[in-house]
């Protein structure tokens, strides 16, 4: 059961599981694990949390696997999972909530964009009785295109959804065991996290903070990848999509039909048009663009239609997720309240 109050002065010890996604992340671990080890005996004192990290390797190429197991080893607060290929950081996020056994879970990024120094005010917020704790994001350190883009999608998805979405929320966040089972029990297999956590519900506040630079690395979600997210959130979240390209569909063919009649009052009327200075001209050049013209709108039809019928296509194969390929050894209890720091 989650902790959602405190008994008399002393708080009801609770347990913390960290999720982390890794996709070759080697140069940035040694001060992951150094700044959550730092920050954790603050959380056991001032919120009575046991804690865990759960670290979610997703297929990774380089040393990040051999650095999670010797992590493991040394300090058993710090726990391992290797998919066996890269599925992406949605379905990896998912592997390490479905593995999860804490009151809480508080889902971040191996690159300490999401710093561990914060985590408190996440466990505050859900010890007063949150049940979603999501980080706002402020003064990204990124380029000016990026960040007008990111803008521009919240928004956009925020209007589209037909549910309260967060505006610059993304993974990061501390969300409660009952949500958590909440949401691994929805049945669909192409997950977009932070919209599936807003859409389920429950007490949710959100935290701002300044998101920092890479602490070292690159960042893996390049413009395609963060493209293809950002297209999975609205298709997954939104209707609106195919009412557009219903009502394209419908207004092209009203300017087709009313191009139609004018060109018959042309040649019905042609003394008339004439004098207007609207006689009809011969040529190929009309008919050409409203050819061109049609076949764009029906291919772009075609590409919405098409990505709700991939989605459902690939609902219907029922393939799972992500595949756990091996794991680091498990503490007897699951969590432990020491470590070789």
């Amino acid at each position: 059961m989650s902790f959602l109050g405190v008994i008399g002065k002393d708080l009801v010890m609770a347990t913390l599981t960290i999720v982390v996604p890794c996709y070759n992340e080697e140069e940035v671990l040694p001060e992951l694990f150094q700044r959550i080890n730092a920050a954790a005996p603050a959380w056991e004192k001032d919120f009575g949390i046991s804690w865990q990290v759960l670290c979610i390797d997703d297929g990774s190429r380089d040393k990040t696997w051999e650095l999670l197991q010797t992590q493991s080893q040394k300090d058993s607060h710090w726990q391992a999972l290797r998919l066996s290929r890269n599925f992406g950081h949605q379905p990896a996020v998912t592997a390490g909530l479905a593995h999860a056994k804490g009151d809480a879970v508080l889902v971040i990024d191996a690159d300490l964009q999401d710093p561990p120094e914060i985590f408190g005010e996440f466990i505050k917020k859900w010890r007063e009785g949150f049940q979603v704790v999501y980080a706002v994001r402020t003064k990204r350190k990124e380029n000016w295109f990026r960040k007008l883009c990111y803008w521009g999608y919240y928004r956009l998805l925020a209007k589209l959804a037909d549910f309260k979405m967060p505006l610059d929320s993304g993974d990061f966040a501390l969300i409660d065991r009952k949500v958590v089972d909440a949401m691994n029990a929805l049945p669909e297999h192409g997950r977009y996290l932070r919209g599936l956590r807003a859409w389920v519900g429950f007490k949710q506040i959100g935290v701002i903070y300044e998101r920092p630079a890479r602490a070292a690395g690159y960042t893996k979600y390049n413009l395609r990848r963060s493209f293809n997210l950002a297209l999975n959130g609205i298709f997954s979240f939104s209707k609106l999509p195919l009412r557009v390209v219903t009502s394209l569909g419908f207004w092209t063919s009203i300017i087709a039909f009313l191009g139609i009649i004018f060109t018959l009052l042309q040649r019905i009327f042609a003394e008339e048009f004439a004098f207007w200075g609207l006689s009809p001209t011969p040529g190929y050049a009309t008919i050409v663009l409203s050819v061109l013209f049609m076949g764009g709108v029906q291919l772009i039809c075609l590409g919405v239609i098409g990505e709700y019928v991939g989605r459902v296509y690939d609902e219907v194969k029922g393939r799972p997720a992500f595949i756990v390929a091996e794991e680091t050894s498990k503490p007897s209890l699951g969590f432990s309240t020491d470590s070789a720091r």
